[in-house]
């Protein structure tokens, strides 16, 4: 992180928003925008957002696997195939 790349205050943004938001497209980092010393806002490009909101999906996943399994809902793997491929059978049924 170069801080003085990375974080920008507020009436920075105001005064220089096109030139920021091209920076933040080009080089595909997040800039963190402060407001009386604090940081307030981040501005990415929407590549890093997408990978971003990719990213908090799978992790939602992963922790509501691991719960299921705390809380023993699981299913043998037979099972698990057999599910699936009914679904499979009623899905391309219904198309």
């Amino acid at each position: 992180m170069k801080l003085e790349e990375d974080i920008k205050p507020v009436t920075y943004l105001r005064n220089n928003a096109s030139k920021l938001i091209r920076s933040v497209s080009s080089r595909g980092r997040t800039v963190t925008i402060t407001q009386n010393g604090e940081a307030k806002a981040v501005l990415m490009d929407v590549a890093t957002y997408d990978r971003f909101k990719q990213a908090v999906i799978l992790m939602k996943l992963i922790a509501k696997g691991e719960a299921d399994v705390t809380a023993k809902r699981t299913l043998s793997e037979k099972e698990a195939f057999a599910r699936a491929e009914r679904a499979i059978k009623r899905a391309s049924q219904d198309g």
